[in-house]
């Protein structure tokens, strides 16, 4: 049985009974430090970022309880069992009030003490995750991906093979208002983090000179107004989840390099801090820029673009989406139904035939606020093309292109026999050229395993196997399947060379 990735810290004074707890406890969690000396273990929070505290009451020179309070006034929220061999109430009155979690009488019963940890962790859990809710609700932002299109199934498909492998770093290209925050939403909600937190920064909207602060948080005497011992920054707030680096492109080269390290170690420093803080998070990064080209012009440094551009998602603008504007609009028109009392039930003709030509330079967030301005006006059941007369139909489109190769995805039919020229006419590219990125590039997310690429394709490793000699790849070396410069000829090539 997998270990859960939590982390555990033990604060008892007896060797003996420490040892016992530390022992059950790290054959279920991913990591259980012990400590006898509490004021040792205080010093050690910071950079073990504890999921929960085991805390013995009677520590010799120490009281646990005003280490519990201690914690409480320093703002560190996490869950904290208390243990003590004394089952007076006033004690445990006063734990409780001091905001434990639970109380457990020695001699500890290890079933009902591991129990205890399974709840507190859950509970834990629990209310990180209505945090979330409420911000996501207050936001009003929609939260499924709507479209069947050829351009955003591919873009699916990628999302989908990156939700699968939890610690992989993700860039999503797009213009602005594509959905780049709410696919790599998808990815999170779709993956093995999605108990932990989605946090979200808007990288071009930090002052310069804060965005270190922003990011990595800071301790106390860092600067003028630190009061606070320790204020977490968001990529400490995202530990166990994911963080989106929204707008990566807009930071300056100062805090690349700083991102650069978090990337590779997984560890930063608080701004004025002394220790590392480590932490377990994905990073998926978004940018509606180019960020090749400005590697090419010195504004982007090249080995953050390579860490960052491990598994690429283009999401493409609206207007090449075809029929998903109708279908985006009409999710829409439900919405702001219920927020104003409406029982709009669609498009006139003509009002339809607008919304498919228009050029929607702002993509899906332009689209929402169209209807949304439509549906407060309209009088009747459906949207006449009157209360769209304020779009301007001769508006050109943004010249916004990537030089930045997307990731080409198809299905996993794509890569059975007699589906090959069905998968040549989508892509548009040769059918060889498509296979050989999607398969190398899902290699790399797979870390090199062929049995797990072939998993996140939905195939089985002979099926991959198969697939990489029929069109020329070798076995992957360091992560990368390279190819061999021979295609296998199936029956249907030789039949067309005797022709």
């Amino acid at each position: 049985m997998a270990k859960q990735n939590y982390s555990i810290v033990i604060i008892e004074d007896d060797p003996l009974v420490g040892a016992t707890i530390l022992e059950i406890l790290s054959g279920k969690y991913n990591r259980v430090e012990h400590f006898t000396d509490p004021y040792r273990a205080i010093e050690e929070l910071d950079s073990i970022s504890p999921d929960l505290i085991l805390l013995d009451i009677y520590l010799g020179h120490a009281n646990g309880l005003d280490i519990l309070e201690r914690l409480r006034s320093e703002g560190i929220t996490i869950p904290v069992i208390v243990m003590t061999a004394f089952t007076d109430i006033k004690i445990a009155v006063r734990a409780m009030k001091a905001g434990a979690e639970e109380f457990i009488v020695k001699p500890i019963d290890l079933d009902q003490l591991e129990v205890a940890v399974e709840r507190a962790l859950h509970n834990y859990d629990l209310r990180r995750q209505v945090k979330l809710l409420k911000e996501e609700l207050q936001s009003e932002k929609p939260s499924e991906i709507i479209g069947s299109s050829d351009s955003i199934s591919k873009a699916m498909n990628i999302a989908k093979i990156v939700a699968g492998a939890s610690d992989t770093t993700a860039l999503i290209l797009g213009e602005s208002g594509t959905g780049k925050e709410l696919m790599a939403r998808y990815i999170h909600m779709n993956s093995g983090r999605a108990k932990g937190p989605f946090i979200t920064v808007n990288c071009g909207a930090i002052p310069k000179d804060l965005a270190e602060n922003e990011l990595f948080g800071y301790e106390r005497g860092a600067f003028t107004g630190a009061t606070e011992k320790v204020k977490q920054g968001r990529f400490e707030q995202a530990n166990r989840g994911t963080i989106l680096l929204d707008e990566v492109g807009e930071l300056s080269m100062d805090m690349q390099v700083k991102l650069l390290r978090v990337l590779q170690e997984r560890k930063f420093y608080r701004l004025g801090g002394t220790k590392e803080v480590a932490i377990d998070v994905r990073i998926i990064a978004a940018t509606n820029r180019d960020l090749e080209k400005l590697c090419e012009e010195g504004r982007f440094r090249e080995d953050l673009y390579y860490r960052l551009n491990v598994a690429t998602i283009y999401l493409p603008p609206l207007r090449e989406r075809g029929t998903d504007i109708l279908l985006l609009a009409t999710s829409f028109i439900k919405e702001f139904n219920t927020k104003f009392r409406k029982n709009i039930e669609g498009f006139a003709p003509d009002a339809a035939d607008v919304m498919q030509n228009y050029v929607w330079k702002g993509n899906i967030r332009e689209l929402r606020n169209v209807v949304e301005r439509a549906v407060l006006l309209e009088q009747g059941n459906v949207i006449t093309r009157e209360q769209l007369s304020f779009l301007r139909m001769d508006a050109q489109p943004s010249q916004h292109t990537f030089t930045t190769k997307p990731s080409i995805t198809l299905s996993p039919n794509d890569l059975e026999p007699g589906t090959h020229q069905l998968a040549i006419s989508k892509q548009g590219a040769p059918l060889a050229t498509v296979v050989r990125e999607l398969v190398a590039q899902t290699l790399a997310i797979a870390g090199g395993g062929g049995d797990n690429a072939a998993k996140m394709l939905g195939i089985t490793p002979a099926k991959l196997k198969s697939v990489m000699e029929e069109f020329g790849m070798e076995a992957p070396k360091n992560g990368v399947a390279a190819s061999n410069g021979k295609s296998k000829e199936t029956p249907a090539k030789k039949t067309a060379k005797k022709k």
